[in-house]
């Protein structure tokens, strides 16, 4: 988050898309703690998590654009 103006949530997936770590209105400056079987992060608008309903053990895939 270094470099960073706002606030964003971060959600930590695995190799197979399941959210693994989920950081809600994660403030700039600030260093995450590490999620040992994340593979790739999705950096959101702050918010979209609650908005959401996005928690551990959920399946985040790609839908094919139209």
């Amino acid at each position: 988050m270094f470099g960073m103006r706002f606030a964003i949530d971060a959600v930590f997936l695995d190799k197979d898309g399941v959210v693994v770590g989920v950081l809600e209105d994660f403030a700039p400056g600030r260093l995450s703690r590490i999620f040992g079987k994340a593979k790739s992060c999705l950096e959101l608008p702050a918010g979209t998590v609650k908005k959401t309903g996005t928690t551990l053990g959920d399946v985040i895939s790609k839908q094919a654009a139209a």
